[in-house]
């Protein structure tokens, strides 16, 4: 008897396989029971086969490119809640996320107490641009300094600054939850001049400009910083209560019922007028 010959569905799993689409592999089984069945006709059939190659590429791609840019969570813009947050302006924040502002090479900040939404918004703006395929590096300001200063030790300080010069966007965390010494804001304050019009800058501070004074050491370089980044440059402020905080007080209310009930039971007190103290 001669050897049976390999069925139509095995053939394409070798193609697929010498082809290196893993994607399409693991999508094919499914499509073939839809064509065999006549759910799916031969057209849309090779397109979901291509598509499924297509999305995991794209998958894997943004997530070497998310490791690279170093960014420390996918947050996206549909993950923001704008109800808990009335301060912030939906259209603003809509139109920066067409990125546009990259091409420009302009600036963004955003300011506003810790817990607000600043860092979700900012990584939000990143990961649409990794997905865009630009060039991103995410830091924390201590970090970063930390860096600088660990180049000028070693004697490579201007192929460091070079290097921070390159990413189409960066992304500056945390300013002003910790102070710096002079040499780190110095060092900063060099990397952020080169980056002057040359690319943008992402920066996010619990602090208000007036108080970057107190955070870089030295009110003549703050003042000279923010020149700098607010000549090209979209500021959001937010003013509200920490999504944490709401975090904190929706899991106490959870794990500790009783406590909330017994509250919402309390009777108001209530308020003795002065005629009445005068009366006893």
């Amino acid at each position: 008897m001669p050897p049976s010959l390999p069925s139509l569905r095995d053939r394409i799993r070798a193609q697929l396989a010498d082809l290196k689409m893993p994607g399409s592999l693991e999508a094919l089984d499914d499509i073939l029971r839809q064509a065999d069945s006549g759910a799916l006709a031969a057209g849309p059939a090779i397109e979901q086969v291509l598509g499924a190659h297509i999305a995991l590429r794209n998958a894997r791609r943004l997530e070497t490119a998310r490791r690279a840019s170093r960014l420390p969570a996918l947050k996206t813009l549909a993950d923001f809640d704008y109800s808990f947050q009335p301060s912030v302006r939906r259209e603003q924040i809509e139109s920066l996320h067409t990125l546009s502002f990259i091409e420009r090479k302009e600036n963004v900040v955003f300011l506003g107490p810790p817990g607000v939404g600043k860092t979700h918004l900012a990584l939000s703006l990143a990961v649409a641009a990794v997905t865009g395929g630009r060039r991103v590096y995410y830091t924390t300001l201590a970090e970063l300094v930390t860096s600088l200063e660990e180049a000028q030790a070693q004697g490579r300080l201007a192929h460091r600054l070079r290097t921070l010069v390159f990413p189409s966007l960066m992304l500056v965390d945390e300013i002003g939850y910790l102070p710096l010494s002079r040499t780190g804001a110095m060092l900063f304050f060099q990397l952020m001049s080169r980056r002057y019009e040359v690319a943008s800058t992402i920066l996010t501070s619990n602090k208000g400009f007036d108080e970057w004074g107190e955070v870089f050491g030295d009110d003549v370089m703050a003042a000279a910083l923010i020149d700098r980044l607010v000549h090209h440059c979209h500021i959001v402020n937010i003013r509200g209560n920490s999504y944490r905080m709401k975090h904190h007080a929706e899991l106490h209310a959870a794990l500790h019922p009783r406590d909330h009930e017994r509250e919402s039971d309390r009777p108001a007190k209530s308020k003795t007028s002065r005629r009445e103290v005068a009366a006893r």
